[in-house]
């Protein structure tokens, strides 16, 4: 299948994907950071799905969207009444005109990761994972929108280990120090999670 896993410069769903014999790309604004540049388009992902590479329809498209804006964490800031309102209300007009665009290209199903946000208002109640469910222990609620995706099946649950744990290992994102890159750093995908939605959605796509 051809996969374009958009607002994604790192590759580690790309990557997934390419190991089980998909044509994969990521896309984002920024430079590649997986080490595969000549499986990454550096553009706007709306113009990526909508001309895509080689006139050839993309089957599935992976949405991740920035969610600086959108997450609940960011209320004090951007919630009603706040001075990033605005940067809010621009970002939820833009995601889910980039949701409703992907459901119309994509052949076979689409799917859209965000953290607990505002979101909900506007695409519905997602699927809730954490990174304990596949293999990683860490806790980070993450929400996924799916169209003519199955929901992701847990393949490896550590949360009774993870438990074991101080509060700032499982929650190792929540407490990184500021820095240029926390933000790149808090949005890669969890390698585990990265190779459930591959193996899942890619091999269930593909006994169709």
């Amino acid at each position: 299948m051809r996969v374009l896993v958009g607002c994604e410069e790192s590759q580690a769903v790309t990557k997934e994907f390419r190991k089980l014999g998909h044509e994969a790309y990521s896309c984002d604004l920024q430079e590649c950071s997986g080490g595969h540049p000549e499986w990454h388009i550096q553009d706007d992902v709306i113009n990526t799905i909508v001309a895509p590479l080689n006139n050839d329809p993309w089957d599935i498209v992976i949405l991740h969207p920035p969610c600086t804006a959108l997450a609940v964490s960011g209320n004090a800031w951007y919630g009603t009444g706040m001075e990033k309102n605005n940067e809010r209300e621009e970002a939820i007009e833009w995601t889910t005109s980039l949701w409703n665009i992907a459901k119309q290209y994509a052949l076979v199903g689409v799917a859209l990761e965000n953290p607990v946000g505002v979101l909900t208002h506007h695409l519905g109640k997602p699927q809730y994972i954490q990174p304990w469910q596949f293999g990683h222990k860490e806790q980070k609620k993450t929400g996924l929108w799916l169209h003519n995706l199955p929901e992701l099946v847990e393949t490896d649950n550590v949360y009774v280990e993870m438990m074991e744990l101080p509060k700032k290992e499982r929650e190792r994102l929540h407490y990184m120090s500021p820095s240029a890159d926390r933000g790149k750093l808090r949005s890669k995908t969890y390698p585990g999670i990265a190779k459930a939605i591959a193996c899942q959605w890619g091999l269930t796509q593909l006994e169709k």
